[in-house]
């Protein structure tokens, strides 16, 4: 079998869970990025395999994970931590970095993080995400 990169994912909100169950449902291999311990207890519950937890606060700590990360997909419910998400997960890819939110904060403040696309949106649905290079 050959090792390829999971699609890293943050799933802070119901968009964000049944993205990360479409996930599952296609045998797209996946991880899930967590600051604390509830948030943790309440993805491990969803059924990811792999959880990969960060102390956001101290940059010294946002060391490069055991699994390799391709795509990343963050669902925006603070726009804080969405961009500290940003800033981790840039230095672990060279892969596209996806932010799906529902609010109107500008896009030029992920962009200037290095985030490739910005899609806003209230959907529930983000099938369309899943393009054919994750299936294979």
């Amino acid at each position: 079998m050959v090792n390829r990169d999971v699609v890293l994912v943050s799933a802070p909100n119901v968009a964000g869970e049944r993205f990360m169950k479409l996930l599952k449902q296609k045998n797209i291999p996946y991880a899930a990025i967590v600051n604390n311990t509830a948030e943790y207890e309440r993805i491990r519950g969803l059924g990811a395999e792999h959880i990969i937890v960060v102390n956001t606060t101290k940059e010294d700590s946002w060391l490069i994970p055991e699994v390799g990360v391709g795509k990343v997909y963050l669902f925006e419910k603070s726009l804080n931590l969405c961009c500290r998400y940003v800033q981790i997960c840039r230095s672990w890819t060279s892969k596209p970095i996806y932010v799906i939110t529902g609010s109107q904060n500008p896009r030029n403040v992920y962009k200037s993080l290095g985030v490739d696309y910005v899609i806003h949106s209230g959907a529930q649905d983000y099938g369309f995400l899943i393009t054919d290079d994750l299936k294979s």
